[in-house]
């Protein structure tokens, strides 16, 4: 049996509220009645849908799958219509019945098959019910619902008493509501939930920000902080020592976490981490830096842990904090030498000079993307790498309309991020002996290390990076730069150059066309990847290979002339990265 996934980051919806909809007129006949939470339906007519289902929704079945069982008769006896077929199924004998054909058998995770009219008694029945029951809870799905016709004109008895045995809420959907119309339900229940939440977190941003303007800042973004999360908020020195604190003092063993989770991150630890108690849920983030001699504060918030925005929300005050109580220790991130640097920058300094007021002599450049459904800020993953040297991308991170199907959201968000020159949700700078890991909801990009005057050449490569992350839906992807040993080391550059100009001449005037080579090259060829990269259909990216091959004149199907070309475009690469 599959282990059920993680629930999404959408925001879940109570199955109280879809029972609620008069519209609807969904029953709830068996299993718990509080504190359900649907995050998506599923449809299936398969006697084991376990291999199909992802934890945390509503599984939709008309019981087509019981046909088999009762032989197209429902327990009163009655045929219903559209039965037929299954009848005439058990009719042809129980080694038909059983055979390998069975409706519902799912290879990846076989299931008994269902008994036959012929062979099985009510008690088969129960058992097979019972079954059913069972491994649709180990699946995690979170309800079962029962449409009444075409197949029952009840909600079998026997299915009832096996969701109570097993805890599984089962709802009856009457005749007059598709099950379209309950997906429906969902998907709109999700989006205003959603936008709720985005505009909480707009909302939060304002006060925040509007806070950290204020006398005592640190304080003002504390009590905020404390207001919006609906909890108690503190800034602590690995010590325990409470350096501020706002909102309702929780109990012992809330503070004595909180200590704990602060000297975990002061003692040169990660830079976030999360502890749960009864009722409450700890997030701690380090707000300096670490290191020899210097004390990092942590802003540790204690919130409902059914309340993701609470998360998403500290994670902004965690960057405010960090900029606010940078230059109180000698070497924070946000230390007066930062600000040394940026002013000298912007009176015509060179990287080169400016590089000794930075710090650390090498750093490594991050483009960051959000997957698909996750409410988390730029200024939340900020505080997680463990930096205030941010740039947002100019994705706005409002609310999204209501009505906006998320799925829909997602794709237009992922191909605007992965259109050629389009700039991430998030890049940042980090010191180069800082660990950079995947993040959940993100997509991360990551260069080499390299020196302040060659950060631009890192930050090309980081964007690289996160259109491969993105194409192959990996977590996280770093660039890797050849070997002294490599074949692009035996031609003088000069002569690489004049042979890629002179190989690509014909694509010069089409930077379409060279961005879509470049990709399906380093890709291997792969359509559907390709197209994921630069956010096109991958039949416009067999348009435009298929006009590359006519205007070179060659075969690309060749793997020497892809060698050839593919180390023209790293020439022109590298030419550009010295420029």
């Amino acid at each position: 049996m599959p282990h059920p996934m993680p629930p999404p980051s959408t925001p879940p919806v109570p199955l109280a509220d879809l029972l609620a909809r008069t519209d609807l007129g969904l029953r709830q006949l068996a299993g718990p009645r509080e504190g359900v939470a649907i995050h998506w339906v599923h449809t299936s007519e398969m006697a084991d849908p376990v291999p199909y289902l992802l934890g945390g929704e509503m599984l939709l079945t008309a019981g087509m799958h019981l046909a088999e069982v009762t032989g197209g008769v429902d327990e009163a006896g009655a045929t219903g219509p559209g039965r037929a077929g299954a009848a005439d199924v058990t009719a042809s004998g129980p080694a038909d019945a059983a055979g390998p054909d069975t409706a519902g058998s799912a290879p990846a995770a076989p299931a008994p098959a269902p008994p036959t009219a012929a062979t099985s008694p009510p008690a088969a029945l129960d058992a097979y019910l019972d079954g059913y029951a069972a491994r649709t809870v180990a699946a995690g799905a979170a309800a079962l619902g029962f449409g009444i016709a075409p197949v029952h004109d009840t909600v079998p008895a026997a299915l009832v008493a096996a969701c109570d045995r097993h805890g599984l809420p089962l709802v009856e959907v009457p005749v007059g509501t598709p099950f379209t119309a309950v997906e429906s339900a969902v998907w709109q229940a999700v989006t205003e939930a959603r936008h709720r939440e985005l505009t909480r977190l707009s909302e939060a941003q304002r006060a925040l920000a509007a806070a950290a303007a204020r006398p005592d800042p640190a304080s003002a973004v504390l009590r905020a902080l404390a207001r919006h999360v609906h909890g108690w908020t503190a800034l602590l020195a690995p010590d325990g020592t409470e350096h501020g604190t706002a909102g309702p003092r929780p109990d012992g063993p809330v503070r004595t976490a909180a200590g704990r989770l602060a000297r975990v991150l002061g003692a040169g630890g990660p830079s976030s981490a999360t502890d749960t108690l009864p009722g409450t849920s700890l997030s701690a983030y380090a707000l300096t830096g670490r290191g020899p001699g210097r004390q990092a504060l942590a802003l540790v918030v204690a919130a409902d842990p059914h309340d993701p925005p609470a998360h998403a929300i500290a994670g902004v005050a965690a960057v405010l904090l960090a900029l606010i109580t940078g230059p109180a220790t000698a070497h924070g991130p946000a230390a007066a030498e930062h600000s040394a640097a940026l002013v000298r920058l912007l009176l015509g300094a060179r990287p080169a000079d400016v590089a000794p007021l930075l710090g650390a002599p090498l750093w490594t450049v991050v483009h960051a993307e959000r997957r698909r459904d996750t409410t988390e800020s730029t200024a939340s993953l900020a505080a997680a790498l463990g930096t205030s040297l941010v740039a947002p991308g100019t994705a706005a991170e409002g609310p999204a309309a209501p009505g906006a199907h998320p799925a829909a959201e997602s794709t237009a968000r992922t191909e605007a991020a992965t259109a050629p020159g389009a700039a991430p949700a998030l890049r940042a700078l980090i010191p180069a002996d800082q660990e950079v890991t995947a993040h959940p909801g993100w997509t991360l990009g990551v260069s080499e290390p390299a020196p302040v005057a060659e950060l631009a050449t890192a930050d090309r490569h980081a964007a690289a990076a996160l259109r491969r992350a993105l194409a192959g839906r990996t977590a996280l992807v770093r660039h890797r730069t050849p070997g002294p040993h490599s074949i692009t080391s035996l031609v003088a550059p000069t002569d690489a150059r004049q042979h890629a100009q002179a190989l690509l001449a014909p694509l010069t005037d089409s930077p379409p066309l060279l961005a879509t080579l470049h990709n399906w090259l380093s890709l291997h060829g792969s359509w559907d990847r390709t197209a994921t990269a630069l956010g096109i259909h991958r039949n416009t990216v067999r348009q435009r290979i298929t006009r590359i091959a006519g205007l070179l004149d060659t075969d690309l199907d060749d793997p020497d002339v892809r060698m050839e070309l593919w180390f023209a475009l790293r020439s022109l690469d590298r030419d550009a990265s010295r420029t």
